[in-house]
Order: C-alpha cells, then sequence, then structure tokens
C-alpha cells in the first residue's frame, strides 16, 4: 500500500461481548498499541453498542480509536431499539461501519438506506466504513465487478474529505466459510474500487481513501493481503476477539 494512504485495522466484534469481556480485550489491545510507541498503522475497535462507553474508557489515551457497528439515518426521533450517529459520537466513537453485509442481508439494507446512514454519519463528525461486496451466488455468476461497482456508487454519499471515508471490501462468500479469493482477485476488485472512486471523487481524493479487505483477514493471510498495493488495512471479524491474533495482523503492516 503506498505511504500516503497509512493502514487501518479495524475490529468488528458484532454481537459478542460482556462488560468484562469486552474490558480485558479492549484494554490488550490498548495495551499493546500504547506499548509499540509509533506503531506504523492505526487501529480501531467497533465493539456492540453496550460496550462502547466501557471500552472508549478502557482505550483512553492509548491512540486506539472505538467506532459503532451501525447508526441510524436520522439525528433523533421515533425510532425504539435505533441509535443516532451523534449518540455514537457522544460515547466517543470516531467512526462507525455502515452497510455491512449481515445489515443488508438480516435487515434488507438498499445502498439508499447505506447512503443515508453514511450522511448522517458524516454530519455527526463521525468517519464513515461503507461495506460493499457480492455474495456467493454473484461471484459465481461473474457478476462481482458489477455488483461491487453499483453498491458503491449507491452507498457513497458526496465526500470532499478522504480521512472521513473508508471502503471495506467484503466478499460475503468468504466470511467465516473457509473459502477465500486469491491475492489477484482481492486486488482486482480493490483496483476497481479505487478507479470507481477516482472517477467520481477525482484522484487527490480517491488517492487517500482507504480500501479495507474484509473478507476473513487473519495472522496467516494478513503480510499477503495487506502487501496488494490499493488494500490499505482490514476489517477484521473473528480474529479481532482475540488480542494477540488482532496485533497479529496489525503488525502484518510492518
Amino acid at each position: 500500500m503506498p505511504s500516503e494512504r497509512r493502514p487501518l485495522i479495524a475490529g468488528n466484534w458484532k454481537m459478542n461481548g460482556l462488560v468484562a469481556d469486552g474490558m480485558a480485550l479492549a484494554g490488550d489491545v490498548a495495551r499493546r498499541y500504547r506499548e509499540a510507541k509509533s506503531p506504523a498503522f492505526d487501529m480501531l475497535v467497533c465493539p456492540p453498542f453496550t460496550l462502547i462507553g466501557k471500552v472508549a474508557e478502557a482505550v483512553a489515551g492509548s491512540g486506539v480509536a472505538v467506532g459503532g457497528q451501525d447508526c441510524h439515518r436520522d439525528a433523533k426521533g421515533a425510532h425504539t431499539g435505533d441509535v443516532s450517529a451523534a449518540m455514537l459520537k457522544d460515547l466517543g466513537c470516531r467512526f462507525v461501519i455502515v452497510g455491512h453485509s449481515e445489515r443488508r442481508t438480516n435487515h434488507g439494507e438498499s445502498d439508499a438506506d447505506v447512503r443515508a446512514k453514511a450522511e448522517a454519519a458524516l454530519a455527526a463528525g463521525l468517519a464513515v466504513i461503507i461495506c460493499i461486496g457480492e455474495t456467493e451466488a454473484e461471484r459465481d455468476g461473474g457478476r462481482t465487478l458489477e455488483v461491487v461497482r453499483t453498491q458503491l456508487a449507491g452507498s457513497l454519499p458526496e465526500v470532499g474529505d478522504a480521512a472521513a471515508v473508508v471502503i471495506a471490501y467484503e466478499p460475503v462468500w468468504a466470511i467465516g466459510t473457509g473459502r477465500t479469493p486469491t491475492n489477484a482477485e482481492v486486488q482486482e476488485v480493490h483496483a476497481l474500487i479505487r478507479r470507481e472512486l477516482t472517477g467520481r471523487l477525482g484522484a487527490d481524493v480517491a488517492n487517500g481513501i482507504r480500501i479495507l479487505y474484509g473478507g476473513s483477514m487473519k495472522p496467516s493471510n494478513a503480510k499477503e493481503l495487506l502487501a496488494l498495493p490499493d488494500v490499505d488495512g482490514g476489517l477484521i471479524g473473528g480474529a479481532s476477539l482475540k488480542g494477540s491474533d488482532f496485533w497479529a495482523i496489525g503488525e502484518s503492516c510492518l
């Protein structure tokens, strides 16, 4: 990855962790990052809503950022069970994930929904991680690039600041299945995303936007993936729940 894009290693804890577990994991990650002095990568943890406040306290002063896993498109209102971007920021979040494949599949979120959430996050002062990626049927049907291009076009808000937006490519069929794309296939999709960003936002902005790989990155494959020209970090699921594995992925950036 080019030196102008600092790698981002982001952990999505999903619906995992009670207070004791979350505090222990966050404390471990914070300690490792703090003791590294000047790590060559940014580190982010996205715990479930119930743990955000506690995790923010646990990582305070370490340099580890905290993010939410989703937000509502509205700033406030009658939306039982939902959380606004402003609420996340109030708890200490700097990022929020939108459009994760599990939200798109389990909650029927469209590209338009994802864009509205991204716009809400940016308006609240959060950086947004926008997830896109194809299903197994779409991959097997030879539609990967078409699907990724369409999702990006529909999900991406107007962007002026490259630091405010991160794109995460997550091939749905490679998450927790044991099936993985080749490095060439990963680079092909990331390069497509970079070209699409350039066409829409211009080279100056597009070249500064980080594109993460989110298809089951782990210590055993992180170094090769992170060496690809347009892979600027990872959106990590299962491996982010163990401090040593999460840290080993980060160290693969060196």
